[in-house]
């Protein structure tokens, strides 16, 4: 049986913290957890530089642990520690947000956001795959994940614990697979709800922003919650975002929801980069029959009529999932795979047309 996230969480968990207390997953000491295709376990252990001695002992009982899982390969623990490390700002906004234009953030060349209209047509994968695929042009990217009731990213990416925060206003991403991430996920625990109303999502949003030292990067992707309310708005009205790539099944459902996106972005003055149709086409792994489970076509048919590119039919497909569910996305654990392809060809195009 092939070993999951899930299993190697679970066994963390029954490695306690000595000096935080708890368990060192509930401490945020794991940081960076990335289960492979292989069973390779690997992640960073954040501790004070101080307790140095005293987690090489937790360090061998977490390798002690791992050991005995069923399908685990190869074990790596790194641990690195800060002199100084301030919790995480609160995001919540203390005031309202005073009226400016669009501006640009600090060393950000581009900012790209990925939208669709209607949610589960597997805009966060998209999202991710692209950004690794970007980062695998040479781009230096950045993934900010912008659903914020719903965030995947942080899953996807492999990536685990809270931020640090210094002086407790700068936030320092996260960083894997070559992509600097950020998301709202990594301020909350995995199952707990992000209950807010506008203001808060959009005070959040501009902190994000504003406030996470992105450093220079080439391209920015903001994977957006579905539909067109306030996050969309308030990104589009905040940031110079220089274009949307819509996602989209075929199906007339998916489509229906994906117009009103386009027609917002229109309406915000932000252009249609392209659109994607995922989930376009699936392969019998055992007969090779090829079915359109949602219909085919659409999504051509609606990026003609809107006059922008179709930039990729992506397949629906186990290996995509499998792969994004163990925080490697498809583009970096089967770069050489037919699935990864899809997202190859549209960051280099994106790359080629100086979008990314």
């Amino acid at each position: 049986m092939a070993l999951t996230r899930d299993t190697v969480t679970a066994a963390l968990k029954t490695v306690a913290d000595p000096v935080a207390g708890g368990d060192i997953m509930a401490s945020g000491v794991v940081r960076a957890l990335n289960v492979a295709e292989d069973g390779a376990v690997r992640f960073v252990m954040e501790i004070p530089p101080s307790q140095a001695k005293v987690y090489e002992e937790v360090k061998a009982e977490a390798e002690n642990v791992l050991t005995g899982l069923e399908g685990i390969g190869k074990i790596s623990i790194a641990m690195t520690g800060h002199t100084e490390k301030a919790p995480p700002p609160d995001l919540k906004p203390r005031r309202a947000a005073e009226p400016a234009g669009p501006e640009p953030i600090p060393g950000v060349d581009r900012i790209v956001a990925i939208a669709s209209g209607k949610g589960g047509v597997g805009k966060s994968t998209v999202s991710a795959n692209l950004a690794c695929a970007l980062a695998q042009q040479g781009r230096r990217v950045g993934l900010l994940d912008a659903d914020v009731y719903g965030p995947s990213q942080p899953r996807m990416l492999g990536v685990s614990g809270r931020p640090a925060s210094p002086d407790g206003k700068i936030i320092l991403p996260m960083r894997n697979h070559g992509v600097t991430m950020m998301s709202i996920g990594l301020m909350t625990n995995e199952d707990q709800a992000v209950v807010w109303r506008g203001p808060m999502l959009m005070g959040a949003l501009q902190q994000m922003m504003t406030q996470v030292q992105w450093g220079a990067l080439d391209v920015l992707l903001v994977d957006l919650p579905p539909g067109t309310g306030d996050v969309q708005m308030t990104l589009a009205q905040k940031a110079r975002v220089d274009g949307a790539i819509i996602v989209s099944t075929p199906q007339d459902v998916a489509l229906l929801d994906a117009r009103k996106g386009i027609d917002m972005f229109q309406q915000l003055k932000v252009p249609i980069l392209g659109m994607i149709e995922n989930m376009s086409t699936h392969i019998c792994s055992k007969c090779g029959h090829e079915e359109h489970t949602f219909g085919h076509g659409g999504v051509a048919a609606e990026a003609e009529k809107v006059g922008v590119p179709l930039l990729a039919e992506v397949p629906l497909d186990l290996q995509i999932r499998l792969a994004s569910d163990g925080g490697a996305p498809i583009a970096v654990s089967q770069p050489d795979s037919r699935q990864a392809r899809a997202f190859q060809d549209v960051a280099a195009a994106l790359v080629k047309a100086g979008k990314a």
